[in-house]
C-alpha cells in the first residue's frame, strides 16, 4: 500500500563573500572526486569493509568526496542564463552504510546534494539542505544522530573553504509529524 509522509526540511544558504571561481576550486579541492579504481581493486581481490574504510579515508581526507558534479552555467547559459552554478552529489559511501543497515531510503538523501551559484557580485553562495533534516524524516535515532554528523561535517568543509558556517546548521531538535491520511 502507497503511504505518503510530509517532513519539513531546512534550506541553508550561505554567502560566502569568496569569488565564485575560488570558492568552487577550494569545494573540489576540499571534497574530491571519488576515485573508483581502489574499490574496483578491493571488489576484485576479495578485501574486506576494512579496506574500503581505508581507501575511504584517503579519497575524502575532510571526509566528504563528489560523486557526481553537473555544471548548470554550461547546461543553461545557451538559454540566456548568466548566473553561474555548480551541483554536486557529494558523501561518503563508508557513512552511508552506517545508515543503510537501518533503512534502505537513507539513498533517498545520501549523497547530499549540494549547489554553488554566483551573486550579482560574482561571489559564491553555497546552497543545500541540511542533512540532519532529511535524514530524521525516517524516524530512526540511528540515522538522525549520523545527520547530524553529516551537519557537523559538511561545516568542516566549509571551514576549508574559507566560510565559517556553523550557525547556519545549528538545529533546535528533530521532530517528525505524521501525515494524517
Amino acid at each position: 500500500m502507497a503511504r505518503q509522509q510530509s517532513h519539513t526540511v531546512t534550506r541553508i544558504e550561505i554567502p560566502t563573500g569568496i569569488a565564485y571561481d575560488d570558492f568552487v576550486a577550494a569545494f573540489e579541492k576540499a571534497a574530491p572526486a571519488f576515485d573508483p579504481s581502489p574499490m574496483e581493486r578491493i571488489a576484485e581481490t576479495g578485501g574486506s569493509w576494512d579496506s574500503v574504510r581505508a581507501a575511504t579515508a584517503v579519497n575524502a581526507p575532510h571526509d566528504l568526496m563528489r560523486y557526481a558534479r553537473i555544471n548548470g552555467t554550461q547546461l543553461l547559459s545557451v538559454a540566456g542564463h548568466s548566473t553561474r552554478s555548480m551541483e554536486y552529489l557529494t558523501g561518503n559511501h563508508v557513512i552511508a552504510e552506517t545508515m543503510f543497515r537501518h533503512d534502505p531510503r537513507v539513498l533517498l538523501y545520501a549523497p547530499l546534494r549540494m549547489l554553488i551559484h554566483s551573486d550579482a557580485d560574482g561571489n559564491a553562495v553555497f546552497s543545500m539542505h541540511r542533512p540532519s533534516d532529511e535524514l530524521a524524516s525516517l524516524g530512526i535515532p540511528e540515522v538522525t544522530e549520523v545527520g547530524e554528523d553529516l551537519d557537523r561535517i559538511v561545516v568542516d568543509v566549509l571551514r576549508v573553504c574559507g566560510v565559517d558556517a556553523a550557525d547556519a546548521f545549528t538545529t533546535t531538535g528533530h521532530e517528525t509529524k505524521p501525515n494524517p491520511s
